[in-house]
């Protein structure tokens, strides 16, 4: 008997999907995403590199190739939500269409192509949708937004949910490429003189910024592989300032096709790298951030975030991400919030300190910790590790990531195993051992309750002095066989306790 659909949906059934179409001065962009959730999950995503903006700062007008191949982009793309069966549809155009003679000629077209109403972002208002998209996509940020398109970049500053005065400023690669006349040299100088006096820039020393846009994007990939960095996920990659400027420096001065790795970028993309470039390097000379933060998330997510309750706008990003895979992929969802509560009493017990991050970061792994149940046993740490790793979670940091990954290995493969070694590399030694011990917990865990939930709640696990002391009601007495009391050995090991089950 075949499933139906309704049985196994893939998704989950609560919620009704959403589209944005970005115009940009450089792509045409669709993103799905899986419905409206304070973590976002695209379920498609595509582009089409059709420059706009190229030469719209000089001529005044879109040019005649990039609108053909905007409103074909635009058509298909049309055809794609119909597919998908999304009615919710949101399209916004930026600087290109802003700011060109015949922009308000392309809207008309660009609105009977893709058969929805286009909203004409201002600069002010694309700047405030930009930091919301940071807003969306870290926890707590804590400096400035700037989102650097083909024809404009937008800088606004951010600090938790709260934003400051948005700027644009004519800055994008398509926009200093033609009034520099291809010469980064000439770009240098107009960059310096344009970002003198922006504002947000003012207030970024000793913090962060978070760099959107995909030549920014392209960058940071180069920046990565010539680091040959072991994580390829592009949101939250952090680069020093002093490292990321000494990089742009490099950009500018040598021909785009020498660069070790070229082939990451896509070759519409190339020529924009050394404008790109002489913007951040500018921003670093000028405002002394503390790094340089890639951000995946910009106006498309900053407007999704503007839609959520108020309520969900105060999530955490990564527990809703987390929660809504345990319950796509766990035996039971209920068993992971059940771990949460019981991993708190016992590390409340141990008296090891434990910081509000790492608090969160182990309710997060107690909530991930069964996704990779239907793999074959031998693989099941391997398969979680990449599972967790690469996903697309927001609102946490690569180290963060490697503890995820690691505890989940562990809670499969048992303490001491030699875990993926280059994740292993992105962890601090704190980040380890906190990571072996969770997994060593998880471990007693499921054995005990065999990921059912109902169990966890009546068998408590606490440190008494210098005893680690595990308490079973008479009825389930039977649980404490040879291989729970190797799991507890082992966790008493690791904490230098010693072991002891309780029957009351």
């Amino acid at each position: 008997m075949s499933l139906a659909k309704k049985d196994a949906p893939g998704r989950l059934g609560r919620m009704k999907p959403v589209a944005i179409i970005d115009i940009g001065s450089n792509s045409v962009r669709l993103v799905a995403y899986e419905g409206l959730s304070r973590s976002p999950t695209p379920i498609f995503n595509d582009k089409v590199l059709c420059g706009l903006g190229r030469g719209v700062t000089t001529t005044g007008r879109l040019p005649q190739d990039g609108v053909d191949r905007a409103l074909a982009a635009l058509n298909r793309f049309r055809v794609l939500c119909d597919a998908m069966r999304i009615k919710d549809v949101h399209v916004l155009a930026t600087a290109a269409a802003r700011d060109a003679i015949n922009g308000k000629e392309f809207l008309n077209c660009a609105r009977e192509a893709i058969g929805a109403p286009i909203e004409l972002l201002s600069g002010k208002r694309e700047a405030e949708l930009s930091a919301l998209g940071v807003v969306s996509g870290f926890w707590k940020p804590d400096g400035v937004a700037g989102d650097l398109g083909g024809g404009s970049l937008e800088l606004n500053e951010v600090k938790g949910d709260k934003l400051g005065q948005g700027v644009t400023l004519p800055l994008g690669g398509l926009a200093l490429m033609d009034l520099s006349d291809k010469s980064p040299k000439k770009a240098l100088k107009i960059a310096r003189e344009a970002l003198a006096t922006a504002r947000p820039l003012k207030s970024l020393e000793g913090r962060d910024f978070y760099a959107i846009g995909g030549t920014w994007r392209a960058l940071a990939r180069l920046h990565m592989r010539q680091r040959n960095y072991p994580l390829n996920v592009m949101h939250n990659y952090t680069i020093p300032a002093r490292d990321a400027a000494d990089f742009a420096s490099l950009v500018e001065r040598v021909n785009t096709d020498m660069l070790a790795n070229i082939d990451a970028v896509p070759s519409g993309r190339r020529p924009l790298l050394a404008y790109a470039a002489v913007v951040l390097e500018e921003i670093i000379r000028q405002a002394k951030p503390k790094n340089i933060i890639i951000s995946a998330l910009g106006v498309r997510e900053g407007l999704l975030f503007e839609r959520l309750s108020a309520a969900q706008r105060k999530e955490d990003p990564l527990l809703t991400a987390a929660r809504e895979l345990n319950i796509l992929r766990s035996r039971d969802p209920a068993h992971g919030e059940e771990l949460c509560d019981w991993t708190d009493d016992f590390f409340k017990s141990t008296q090891f300190e434990e910081t509000v991050e790492e608090n969160r970061l182990r309710h997060a792994a107690c909530l991930l910790t069964d996704i990779g149940w239907r793999a074959h046993p031998d693989y099941r740490g391997e398969q979680s590790l990449n599972i967790i790793a690469h996903a697309a979670f927001t609102g946490i940091d690569h180290p963060g990531r490697a503890f995820l990954a690691l505890a989940a290995s562990y809670r499969h493969m048992g303490a001491g195993e030699d875990v993926s070694p280059a994740i292993r590399t992105l962890a601090s030694a704190r980040m380890l051992d906190r990571a072996n011990i969770l997994g060593a917990t998880m471990r007693v865990a499921y054995v005990l309750s065999a990921a059912m939930p109902g169990i966890l709640p009546r068998v408590p696990m606490k440190v008494v002095k210098n005893q680690l002391v595990l308490t079973l009601p008479q009825d389930l007495a039977p649980l404490a066989n040879e291989r729970v009391q190797g799991r507890l050995k082992t966790l008493a090991r690791i904490i230098g306790r010693e072991p002891l089950i309780r029957v009351k």
